[in-house]
């Protein structure tokens, strides 16, 4: 196999059909605002840095840190319930949003390996297909976790509006009296309400990034499937070179689900852990304490919201290994009896390789899966019968 038709059939591969790139907009625009693209910021750096350091001190740091320091201090049993979910949420959510913040370097590597998987993809019917599908995948994700936070947010705010007395949107601890001076009222008001969207731009961040990755990674493993099943099909390519460029294709894919899942490993596993106690806590304070009608729908959405969270992210890692583990009937699939004995031995090769299982784990110890999904809403049930068989 000479090199001159090695270098043309790869010079042939790499042309770019699709960019997986552009279902990170959305999150490259949050992570500016959020203060982490110092490195992409081309003039007033050190303005920028500056805004960095301000916003993470004040509102990651300061705003689990004010909601804490009240914790259980409300005179009713729904507002320290709420005190509770709310700490709980943003402590978690700053925790997750930090952990992207020291790994933030990966995301770079990442991306470069999704723009060297989109030059291998061509125009075949099927696997444009299969990007159609991704392109509506990553709406429904958009779709899904704007549809989780803005009713959540909603019902919180509404609630605040009709309470009768002066009072804050979450019961929280300040250096300064705002029960009898209207000024600090505002400005305790005003850091609550921009701390919370700042908030939940993190949290959509945090949630929303792990499932597109794995979506993009299924994307490609199923593209990769239909190349495979194509070799030796076309009598004017080669078959072998075609053999080599999917082995390299599946090597490149795991090296990209391996970064993937070491950058999301452990925001995932804190994520299901804290889903099943808040899902928990909220059911209790929906049965036992809450009597106003706007927080009953809150604490229902908020459960609801909870559970959606971590679904995409379970249901796109069982995809993931789930397609993994069908590689090696694509490969049985192409045209190969005619082939020669070469091309034979790299093929058992790659299928005895491809045959080791590739799954995702949260923090080494849970797998994201669909099962997990389940075991997490067990888990909130049990120990919301443990406190029920307590308080009785």
């Amino acid at each position: 196999m000479s090199q001159s038709n090695r270098v043309q059939f790869w010079s042939e591969m790499e042309t770019a059909n699709i960019n997986s790139l552009i279902f990170f907009r959305s999150h490259w625009f949050a992570w500016t605002v959020l203060g982490l693209t110092r490195e992409k910021v081309a003039t007033y750096r050190r303005l920028y840095m500056g805004y960095s350091v301000l916003i993470n001190l004040l509102v990651t740091i300061g705003y689990p840190l004010h909601l804490g320091l009240a914790l259980f201090r409300s005179p009713t049993q729904t507002e320290n319930v709420l005190n509770l979910t709310i700490f709980v949420t943003c402590f978690t959510c700053a925790l997750k949003f930090m952990i992207y913040s020291y790994n933030f370097g990966k995301v770079s590597e990442i991306e470069r390996l999704l723009v060297k998987m989109d030059m291998r993809v061509s125009e075949s019917g099927g696997q444009m297909r299969v990007y159609k599908q991704l392109r509506r995948h990553q709406r429904m994700l958009l779709y899904l976790f704007m549809g989780i936070y803005l009713p959540v947010g909603m019902f919180a705010e509404l609630g605040f509006i009709f309470q009768k007395q002066r009072a804050l949107l979450y019961p929280a601890w300040f250096p300064f009296d705002w029960v009898n001076s209207t000024r600090n009222f505002y400005i305790a008001n005003v850091y609550q309400i921009v701390g919370i969207s700042y908030l939940l731009l993190q949290n959509y961040v945090n949630d929303c990034f792990p499932p597109v990755n794995l979506c993009l990674i299924s994307a490609h493993i199923k593209m990769l499937y239909i190349r495979f099943e194509e070799i030796g099909k076309a009598r004017t390519q080669n078959a072998e070179l075609e053999l080599e460029a999917c082995i390299s294709d599946h090597k490149c894919l795991k090296e990209l689900f391996r970064l993937v899942v070491s950058l999301i490993s452990l925001p995932i596993f804190i994520q299901i852990t804290v889903t099943g106690i808040n899902i928990c806590i909220a059911i209790f304070a929906v049965i036992f304490y809450v009597q106003e009608p706007l927080y009953w729908a809150y604490f229902i959405l908020y459960c609801f919201g909870m559970s959606l969270q971590i679904f995409p992210t379970c249901y796109f890692g069982t995809d993931n290994e789930f397609w993994f583990g069908r590689l090696h009937y694509a490969a049985f699939s192409c045209d190969w009896l005619p082939q020669k004995l070469r091309f034979k031995k790299k093929m058992l090769i790659f299928t005895e390789c491809s045959l080791k299982p590739c799954t995702a784990f949260a923090g080494g110890m849970l797998r994201i899966h669909v099962g997990t999904f389940a075991s997490t809403m067990k888990f909130a049930y049990s120990l919301f019968t443990i406190i029920l068989r307590i308080r009785r």
